[in-house]
């Protein structure tokens, strides 16, 4: 398990979340879905940021130690997008069910898993 394959799978996150939570992306539904305004701010950017990149290097540790690494990008990505629609997209789902929120804002949130791990997977097969 390499730690910088690690740490670009964990930063892919970031240029995914860039472009999935743009202005341009999904930002105005998900804040309309989650009854927020558009001004919203999440608290201080270092804060969220550092959290944020604690738990994709977790998931993208975790997903490199449980699946591990192949030398075929196009079967890793949609392995990592199994992983991630099977067990990161449905645990939002139960969880979204019970808080009463809308299947437009689960399929926001994960989808942007499902297509996390699919990164995870495409880059621990194309640099490993």
């Amino acid at each position: 398990m390499s730690i910088w394959l690690i740490l670009a799978a964990a930063a892919s996150s970031f240029v995914l979340g860039f472009l999935w939570y743009a202005p341009f992306g999904f930002l105005k539904p998900w804040l309309r879905e989650n009854g927020l305004p558009e001004d919203f701010d999440a608290g201080h950017p270092a804060r969220v940021f550092g959290i944020s990149f604690i738990f994709a290097l977790l998931a993208a540790g975790a997903y490199a130690h449980l699946v591990g690494f192949s030398d075929d990008i196009g079967a890793s990505a949609l392995e990592g997008a199994a992983v991630g629609a099977g067990f990161a997209a449905t645990s939002f789902g139960i969880n979204y069910q019970f808080a009463g929120r809308s299947m437009k804002l689960w399929l926001i949130d994960g989808g942007y898993h499902t297509v996390q791990f699919a990164l995870f997977g495409a880059i621990f097969a194309a640099f490993h």
